[in-house]
């Protein structure tokens, strides 16, 4: 069973709060056990507490859950993709995969109210897939034949 934590921004609550209620009911549909939901002030905090949770035993993978709407300036440009490399940078460097499902840059608040369920499904799902892939990798033996991970 895929141990996997969440990570929610509650900047923009009314539709991180939904996209908390579809990753969870996904992750039981996956049979995923999920050990952590821990919100954060805004989707630019969310990698402030990956570091923490990659490194407890009880934790295979992370979902990231955020909505970066457009304003009046590119600020919601510079969150979403500061965000987005530490994410990955934290991901590559632990091992765990954790992915992102924060909806934006760009996006208006309708446009993300219409993704809301997409981007969390999503993002628990790659989570769980990859962290099943990776067990099965570790498993895995070549023995002179093409070894498929799927």
């Amino acid at each position: 069973m895929v141990r996997l934590a969440i990570v929610v921004a509650e900047f923009n609550y009314d539709i991180t709060r939904l996209m908390l209620q579809k990753a969870l009911e996904h992750a039981k549909f996956l049979g995923a056990e999920v050990t952590y939901v821990v919100n954060v002030p805004g989707v630019y905090d969310i990698p402030m507490v990956l570091r923490d949770l990659v490194t407890r035993e009880e934790v295979d993978a992370v979902a990231t859950l955020g909505a970066v709407i457009q304003g009046a300036t590119k600020h919601d440009e510079i969150v979403a993709q500061q965000a987005a490399r530490k994410i990955l940078d934290i991901s590559v460097e632990s091992g765990k995969p954790i992915t992102l499902g924060i909806i934006g840059h760009g996006a208006n608040r309708m446009q993300a109210l219409e993704r809301v369920e997409e981007y969390a499904r999503r993002a628990v799902e790659a989570a769980v897939k990859l962290a099943r892939r990776k067990k099965k990798l570790k498993e895995a033996k070549y023995s002179g034949e093409t070894v498929y991970i799927d």
